[in-house]
């Protein structure tokens, strides 16, 4: 599962014989802002454990679960993009807006 969301960029995914979720990022600070935001139960980051994703860190699946509920009640903002920008900054909110496009191309597909 992919996850933009305010606070950042996750790839959440269940590796052979592992009971939780590991949660990957490409920024080590998102991991460090769900953490201390939506997670504190979040395992410490790893960097450089794996082969796609620079930093990584587990937890249990229900406390992820939890965690994305409350991600859900917190959206107060009209406009993502615009709230990745006044949060993080343009150069973010640019890089959310060109996946934002990308995915424009499933429109009208039928998959």
């Amino acid at each position: 599962m992919w996850i933009l969301t305010t606070i950042g960029f996750f790839s959440i995914v269940q590796k052979p014989r592992q009971s939780g979720l590991t949660i990957r990022s490409r920024v080590a600070t998102d991991l460090d802002r769900l953490r201390t935001t939506y997670l504190p139960t979040l395992s410490a980051t790893v960097a450089g454990a794996g082969t796609d994703y620079p930093y990584r860190a587990t937890v249990g699946r229900e406390e992820f679960a939890l965690a994305l509920a409350q991600i859900a009640r917190d959206i107060t903002y009209a406009n993502f993009k615009g709230e990745v920008a006044r949060r993080h900054g343009h150069e973010r909110e640019r890089t959310y807006s060109k996946v934002w496009g990308v995915l424009q191309e499933l429109e009208g597909g039928s998959s």
